[in-house]
């Protein structure tokens, strides 16, 4: 717990596309998952696509739509066009929600909104005996939470004061300042590392990964908090053993760090990307990897020296 002195700027506001109560993952115990918008990834199996835009952002279910034709009564801008694959324009789309709050069946849905860190803790408080009797508490999850920063160290901080465990998960890839900004009120930091060869991460990411793995060495040498490493296993990407050893390899170098996670690929966000009138980055033939070879990955990670879990 920080100081009571500590002061919380509990005006200030960041964009929220979720909040999920009675998690049993991401972290210990039971805990309430805050999802912020805004990730500078673009990774290509991501099952919240819908938060890499740091703004709120309106989606189409078509099989809701009733094709009364509110929306185009009141789209100014003219980006309601039924010749366009998810039947918005998004070049012309500025995402100010009015289709949605007039459509009868919400087949238009705005995903986000401006929440202050009063607003998100009035609403996890709720929940505030589970985390008490579990030993649970906050998740910070996106998106990326660092993309945020500042709205994320006021939340931490806020949760912290009311005596709540803290924890974010993060794909690394922020500044130091944007490091320096939260961690101070993180207990633990899910951290991904997706694979070691830069190269292979531009391709699956969008990005290189020196900043990441630079700061993967930097939060866990601080020994402030708790570093569980998290890997996401994706067929064609790093689901395989040579890549799997690499990032144990690395992990070594990581002060501290005794727990990796492996996340088996899924396709539960596949339908999100229809939402926004986008193709699915990965193709369709690709399938979660096999039981019997998850468990020799994890294999692998326990001969590194590593406790390892399937999920987390």
């Amino acid at each position: 717990m920080i100081d009571e002195s500590a002061i919380v700027n509990y005006t200030k506001k960041g964009i929220v596309f979720n909040i999920q109560k009675f998690s049993i993952h991401d972290g210990p115990g039971v805990r309430s998952i805050v999802f912020i918008k805004g990730c500078p990834l673009s990774c290509k199996w991501c099952s919240n696509p819908e938060s890499q835009d740091g703004q709120p952002i309106v989606m189409f279910n078509e099989k809701n739509c009733i094709h009364c034709g509110k929306c185009l009564t009141v789209c100014t801008h003219h980006a309601i066009d039924s010749s366009v694959r998810g039947l918005i324009n998004r070049k012309l789309c500025v995402n100010c929600g009015y289709c949605a709050t007039i459509c009868p069946a919400q087949a238009l849905i705005v995903s986000g909104k401006s929440m202050s860190v009063r607003e998100v803790i009035q609403e996890i408080k709720k929940d505030a005996i589970m985390y008490r009797r579990s030993n649970g508490g906050i998740t910070v999850s996106g998106g990326e939470p660092l993309f945020q920063a500042d709205f994320v160290a006021e939340l931490l901080k806020a949760c912290k004061l009311l005596g709540w465990h803290t924890a974010i998960e993060t794909t690394g890839y922020a500044s130091v300042a944007q490091l320096e900004k939260v961690l101070p009120f993180v207990d633990t930091v899910l951290f991904d590392i997706k694979n070691i060869e830069s190269e292979s991460h531009l391709d699956g990411t969008g990005k290189t990964n020196e900043l990441i793995l630079a700061n993967a060495l930097r939060i866990a040498i601080t020994g402030s908090c708790n570093v569980v490493v998290r890997v996401p296993l994706v067929p064609n990407f790093n689901a395989n053993p040579r890549c799997v050893h690499l990032i144990c390899e690395f992990v070594k170098y990581m002060t501290g760090v005794k727990e990796i996670h492996l996340l088996p690929y899924h396709k539960l966000g596949a339908n999100k990307y229809e939402l926004l009138g986008r193709e699915y980055p990965i193709d369709d033939a690709l399938q979660t990897p096999e039981e019997e070879d998850v468990y020799e990955y994890k294999k692998i990670v326990e001969e590194h020296g590593f406790r390892c879990i399937i999920g987390g």
